[in-house]
């Protein structure tokens, strides 16, 4: 048997392989702290789980949609790559951004993004680099990322049940 307890300041997710620990550990917990339980997981943290016959599915497509919006992308148009191949990113090359804020804020919420989105960590290291100093190449480079994001707000992360445990990695670092 399994459980595991996610807190975050005052939020608490509390899930198991076994419904009736789950219980036990909920009616535990509830003797020391006032709780009130939800059911089952639908929102955490802005991160939503999808369940789907045997699979539960970790989706920040609200996340994504408000980072647009901030960002006065929501009618973009999507790109199939979020980075070009053919452009090296460096220092300098063009004029630096007068004003840092936007494009540091961006990075860090593409960085909570990436919970859920592995896919996207070469591409938000590769703009980190350049958070001390960005220039307008590293800004449309980085609402290159965006319009990625754009076309594939429909993913996540998938979780199935297994018999053992096994770890699945991708990766699309060089």
């Amino acid at each position: 048997m399994r459980a595991y307890l996610l807190v975050y300041v005052h939020d608490i997710l509390l899930m198991g392989n076994n419904s009736d620990m789950v219980d036990s550990v909920l009616s535990k917990l509830a003797t020391v702290f006032k709780i009130r339980d939800l059911g089952r997981l639908r929102f955490f943290l802005g991160i939503e789980a999808i369940h789907t016959n045997n699979n539960m599915i970790l989706s920040q497509h609200r996340y994504m949609t408000e980072l647009l919006r901030k960002a006065g992308m929501e009618s973009c148009n999507p790109l199939s790559t979020p980075m070009a191949t053919t452009v090296v990113m460096t220092d300098g090359g063009s004029a630096v951004l007068d004003d840092l804020t936007p494009y540091r804020q961006l990075i860090g919420s593409l960085m909570y993004l990436l919970i859920t989105r592995p896919n996207l960590s070469y591409a938000v290291n590769q703009m980190c680099h350049f958070m001390h100093n960005p220039t307008q190449n590293h800004w449309a480079a980085l609402k290159r990322v965006l319009r990625y994001m754009k076309g594939t707000l429909h993913l996540g992360i998938r979780f199935t049940p297994a018999s053992t445990p096994v770890i699945h990695a991708i990766s699309d670092s060089n």
